[in-house]
């Protein structure tokens, strides 16, 4: 985490544009099987394992990930950041309400933090304009948009360069989370690595987002006994 963190705020120090990605099993999946989603991945700044199955997958395929780097830990990590280093952040999404919740909650959190803005994620393209001209106004450097995946992050490949932010990242649910209208699983559960278990349980409805994770690492698995096989037949071949 505090690599992760130190490596945004170089980012937000920078005068390019950075996108930054947590990926969770259900967007590993999505990047294996759309290959637009898959270049959107791979332009990214940074790209961070939000999930024990991704922790997993790269640990099969032989580059594991010192631990887990989440969308909600991370975003707070930085608004801490930010807080210290004066940077502007603005909330983009959830419901209407939602975002000031969370501004309000993470400003007790952090004195010195400055919400440039905040935007609530029902809005079309019409709307689309006078959204990015707020956040260009309000002077963002860092853009934290809960939009649900995967709008949130094509939304951010194709807006993050007329706005004024340095950074953009998705956050999914996170800022129902900082409103205090969502409540994270057990910090024990979350250890274990058994969120998505922990999610199931109380909304059964999300199985089909579930079943992913095995998806994943038998895709993992597959390509691990290929990479092995490979290397096999080379060494027998020299």
């Amino acid at each position: 985490m505090p690599e992760a963190v130190a490596a945004v705020m170089q980012m937000l120090a920078s005068g390019e544009h950075h996108q930054v990605v947590t990926m969770n099993a259900t967007m590993l999946y999505r990047a294996v099987r759309d290959e637009k989603f898959r270049r959107l991945v791979t332009s990214a700044s940074l790209v961070t394992p939000d999930g024990m199955g991704v922790l997993l997958v790269a640990r099969i395929l032989g580059a594991p990930f010192p631990e887990k780097v989440s969308g909600v830990d991370l975003a707070a990590r930085l608004c801490e950041a930010c807080a210290e280093e004066g940077v502007r952040v603005f909330l983009l999404g959830a419901a209407p309400g939602v975002a000031e919740g969370a501004a309000q909650n993470l400003l007790a959190r952090y004195p010195g933090l400055q919400i440039a803005g905040v935007q609530h994620g029902y809005f079309d393209g019409r709307e689309e304009p006078a959204v990015i001209k707020a956040i260009r106004t309000a002077g963002a450097r860092l853009l934290l948009v809960g939009l649900g995946f995967p709008r949130q992050e094509e939304w951010i490949a194709s807006h993050l360069h007329e706005s004024s932010a340095a950074v953009g990242m998705g956050i999914g649910g996170s800022l129902d989370v900082y409103a205090g209208r969502t409540r994270l699983a057990p910090e024990w559960v979350r250890r274990a690595g058994l969120e998505w278990a922990y999610r199931l349980l109380r909304e059964p409805r999300r199985w089909t987002v579930a079943i992913t994770l095995p998806l994943v690492i038998l895709m993992a698995l597959r390509e691990r006994a290929a990479m092995l096989l490979r290397g096999r037949f080379r060494s027998r071949g020299e």
